[in-house]
């Protein structure tokens, strides 16, 4: 069985060292940062089943990071981990997508205990078990950001996932820019558009290898994924 994967921020180095070693004793697999910058990039290449992450950091607060999290992997549990014990702070937790909140100090025997609940009944697990679609010669598999054949393996980044996860959902029907923008980026910016333009092109790319599958551009409406049998 497969490594399950966290990711831990934590900006004390002497209890990030011994958490992580506990941790990877125990059998998991840890990547430790040591605040939140470039964390979304961070966790599209490193894919954790659960992120683990202290509220006091330098540069950014845990919550605002949680918040952020959540809005880009809805389906991953989060942890978070403070010396704050007032009831205001654990609500605040709870409100920035958290869910679950152990005050320090803390066993790390409790932390896995609490990370083993979380991700055995994880809408992200559920996911796992269901997340693969037939399409034309592909074989895509949303939680592990593949589009496979039988010749190559594209690894995608998560917005790349989204968006195609978007699109395989509403298969041969029309699919809103807007609505893309809305789901993936949180706005429809003109910025975000011409993002949205570059990923398409990508996503259109990876999809010509099969002579079955067209993704369509529909001016003026969005897109539409066709594939014929």
């Amino acid at each position: 069985m497969a490594k399950k994967k966290i990711l831990y921020v934590e900006d004390e180095l002497s209890l990030a060292s011994m958490v992580k070693d506990t941790l990877e004793i125990g059998g998991y697999k840890v990547l430790h940062i040591e605040d939140g910058l470039g964390i979304i990039e961070i966790a599209e290449a490193f894919k954790p089943h659960i992120f683990v992450v202290d509220v006091m950091l330098p540069h950014k607060d845990g919550f605002t990071i949680g918040i952020e999290l959540k809005d880009t992997f809805p389906n991953i549990p989060i942890i978070y981990l403070t010396a704050k014990s007032q009831v205001e702070d654990v609500l605040k937790g709870f409100d920035s997508g958290g869910n679950d909140y152990m005050k320090k100090p803390f066993s790390v025997k409790e932390l896995i205990v609490r990370i083993e609940n979380l991700t055995k009944n994880s809408t992200y697990e559920k996911l796992a078990k269901s997340s693969k679609v037939t399409l034309g010669e592909f074989e895509f598999d949303y939680t592990q950001l593949t589009l496979s054949n039988h010749k190559t393996t594209q690894q995608l980044s998560f917005k790349e996932a989204e968006i195609l996860n978007m699109l395989c959902k509403a298969l041969n029907q029309n699919v809103e820019r807007k609505a893309i923008l809305l789901k993936v980026w949180g706005d429809d910016s003109y910025y975000n558009s011409r993002n949205l333009d570059v990923y398409m092109k990508k996503i259109r790319n990876y999809l010509s290898a099969c002579k079955r599958i067209n993704l369509k551009t529909l001016r003026g409406v969005g897109y539409k994924l066709v594939c014929s049998k």
